[in-house]
């Protein structure tokens, strides 16, 4: 069984309103509502976070809302607009998180993550990373992972708050206190279900198919099917305009690996040929094997800067073989290229210059091992404090052409947080005679400094009386330590005077 998140968009009509609207659009605390009609009725089709606080909802008629709250923002429906929107966000996601993804209208969005989560860090990082993403930009959102799309779009709608994770196979479990409308059913049918008694999907469960398909017809119990996983539902991934791709049909299903490698090496050369002619590079690479029974198999690889030479491509999709399930055969392969970008012709090397050492194969084989979150780079940051005298970088990103300061050494390995350590010392400058970490106590042999560190007065009103004193130590062992004072020694106003150990030296 695979995995599917469903991402809801509450609000979509009127976030997406606001952002087309820039600078121009009304203040995040007015009102807003979409206005539709319904019949001969003009009626709220979407209201903003701040009108549904005031009461307001889709249904409503707008005149109603707008005696309710004066000076409320009505905006015109526009669903066409709304549905060109949510593709290009359905585009958007598949680029970034997972090969497969389509619109879900009118108000979310649907991908396949089986597999995907690995390289964002897990189901968890994944999630909080994508509704992260949104909110920034503008976009409230929920999400829920589960086994199906029926479960998803259910936990998505009704229990994420902002994201929900169901454990693989407890769909029955998670569902069953969910309303009926959770099903994606019709209005009808769940005003006919409430009449007979049923509330919730956990009513359903153990009742006859029969008698329900009678009365209500086919939909209800294939719905409740698909979201418990016994009928498929696949997903028809979005397909960008310009999208470079390349397909092959065996009239024979395949299912040898090296069948399958032989093939990728075929679709490799023909996509190079196709990204040639239009100047382009593969930045990321995604490989679509439909097996026989309509099951889709799918294997992402990205790369660290644009590329169409073809054996390193079909290194790199060949490495992820052995993650494709034949299952009786694949009969069509497709690959496409779904992040490209420029990639013009350059001299490789130079008779008066050493060239320099290519690591992007290294890189792309690492980051599509683990994840491209956990290859980087560290640069420097103009600021004194040591936790924030660093950022991460792409391990390929230029040189900023910054360093860190030379007349003090710094630690080759600084920790998460600074710890706390027991000590005895000297006010206000002596260095500690012993420090007790992790509960080993330590002798002081050797030590260097202070160095006196200031807090940074312009980030916050904390540290403007703020100080720390470092001092490198060596123990009888030998192994030496970045320790502070937090505070000069003599004010209290500087700090606590307590001290922390904040590095080790290699």
């Amino acid at each position: 069984m695979g995995r599917v998140v469903s991402v809801y968009l509450p609000n979509w009509p009127t976030d997406r309103l606001r952002r087309t609207a820039g600078d121009a659009a009304p203040p995040d605390e007015a009102p807003m509502v979409v206005a539709g009609r319904v019949g001969n009725r003009r009626v709220v089709t979407a209201a903003d976070a701040a009108a549904q606080g005031l009461g307001l909802h889709a249904g409503m008629p707008i005149a109603s809302a707008q005696a309710l709250v004066p000076g409320l923002v009505v905006v015109p429906a526009d669903p066409a607009a709304d549905a060109a929107s949510l593709e290009r966000l359905a585009v958007w996601v598949m680029q970034r998180v997972s090969p497969i993804v389509a619109a879900d209208p009118p108000d979310g969005i649907v991908l396949d993550a089986t597999g995907a989560d690995h390289l964002q860090g897990g189901e968890e990082a994944m999630l909080e990373a994508l509704v992260g993403r949104l909110v920034m930009s503008g976009v409230t959102a929920r999400a829920a992972v589960a086994e199906t799309w029926g479960a998803a779009h259910a936990l998505a709608r009704h229990g994420a708050a902002p994201t929900l994770i169901a454990a693989p196979g407890a769909a029955e479990g998670v569902l069953a206190p969910l309303p009926l409308q959770a099903l994606r059913l019709p209005p009808a049918t769940v005003a006919g279900l409430r009449t007979l008694g049923f509330t919730r999907i956990g009513d359903l469960l153990g009742q006859p198919r029969a008698p329900l398909t009678r009365r209500f017809g086919l939909d209800l119990c294939r719905r409740l099917d698909q979201a418990l996983g016994a009928t498929a539902e696949p997903i028809e991934p979005v397909r960008p305009e310009g999208l470079v791709e390349v397909r092959r049909v065996f009239a024979e299903p395949i299912a040898a690996p090296e069948t399958i490698a032989r093939y990728i090496g075929k679709l490799v050369l023909t996509l190079c040929a196709q990204m040639e002619e239009r100047g382009l590079g593969a930045r990321r690479l995604d490989l679509f094997c439909h097996r026989i029974n309509n099951d889709l198999q799918t294997v992402r690889v990205g790369l660290a800067r644009p590329v169409r030479d073809a054996k390193p491509l079909t290194r790199l999709l060949c490495a992820r073989i052995e993650t494709i399930d034949p299952g009786c055969g694949i009969e069509i392969m497709v690959l496409a290229a779904t992040l490209a970008e420029p990639l013009e012709a350059r001299q490789a090397a130079s008779l008066l210059e050493e060239p320099a050492p290519d690591l992007a194969g290294l890189i792309d084989t690492l980051a599509n091992r683990v994840g491209a979150g956990a290859v980087y780079r560290i640069a420097s940051v103009p600021s004194d404090v040591p936790e924030r005298s660093m950022r991460r970088i792409p391990a390929l990103a230029e040189d900023a052409g910054d360093g860190w300061p030379g007349h003090w050494p710094r630690p080759a390995r600084l920790l998460p947080r600074p710890q706390p350590i027991e000590t005895m010392a000297l006010l206000p400058d002596h260095p500690p005679a012993w420090f007790s970490w992790k509960g080993v106590r330590r002798r002081v042999r050797r030590a260097d400094g202070p160095e006196r560190i200031f807090g940074e007065w312009w980030t916050r009103d904390a540290e403007r009386a703020a100080v720390r004193d470092y001092f490198r130590v060596e123990d009888e062992a030998g192994e030496r330590y970045w320790i502070y004072r937090a505070g000069d020694g003599e004010d209290a106003a500087t700090g606590s005077h307590r001290w922390f150990l904040h590095g080790v030296f290699g």
